[in-house]
């Protein structure tokens, strides 16, 4: 996606699929915001974050979320080192630490989490955004597939890797596949700002007859 703009980052939270230590969602936005032309203009795409802190003040307040107590961090940390094989104590604070972007410290402990329940596709999600926000999108691919394998249904795996194929790696036809293998789920499928999937796959496909019968 070119013609992009520069656009604050944001965390915006929904409701989503509430399981037993998983009850929103949250859309973490890229740190540009990636404009196409014609009518997908101000389209702004994002990557997204399934698992909440579960316990504590609530992270939609930007005071909660902005500068979390240290004794809150070291209370996560001393209960996943008492607990090594609670993988939901090391997911909270994967958690704590993905609010906090502290990259490298929430993937360990996402990594830690799938160790001992190694198909958890919201945490594997999880785990790709936070690859991709310390730039290693082919790690981030890597984990969105993986969720795939795991819940071929799962929309939101196939929704992270379109946008992170074509825009940090380029990879137009993989995005189409991806969200092509989305609308087979879900027809209606829309990002962030209600841009229909299905439109922006439709522009992308349209261009390239259009350049085709160009070069005739």
């Amino acid at each position: 996606m070119h013609l992009a703009t520069p656009a604050n980052e944001k965390a915006v939270k929904d409701a989503i699929n509430p399981p037993a230590t998983i009850s929103r969602q949250t859309a973490v936005w890229l740190s540009a915001a990636m404009l196409v032309v014609g009518f997908i203009a101000g389209t702004v795409f994002g990557v997204f974050k399934t698992s909440p802190i579960p316990a504590g003040p609530s992270i939609d307040s930007p005071a909660a979320s902005a500068n979390p107590p240290a004794e809150m961090f070291q209370a996560m940390e001393a209960e996943a080192a008492r607990n090594p094989q609670n993988a939901d104590a090391w997911v909270r604070l994967g958690n704590a630490y993905f609010d906090t972007d502290q990259y490298q410290r929430a993937i360990e402990a996402y990594e830690r989490a799938l160790t001992i329940q190694p198909d958890n596709p919201n945490v594997l999600i999880d785990l790709g955004v936070m690859y991709r926000r310390s730039k290693q999108p082919e790690k981030a691919v890597e984990m969105f597939s993986r969720a795939m394998a795991v819940d071929p249904r799962h929309e939101m795996s196939r929704m992270n890797k379109g946008i992170v194929l074509l825009h940090d790696l380029k990879d137009e036809p993989g995005a189409i596949a991806a969200w092509e293998g989305l609308l087979a789920i879900n027809p209606l499928a829309t990002f962030r700002d209600g841009q229909s999937v299905d439109e922006l796959v439709r522009h992308y496909k349209e261009g390239h007859e259009n350049e085709g019968d160009s070069s005739k």
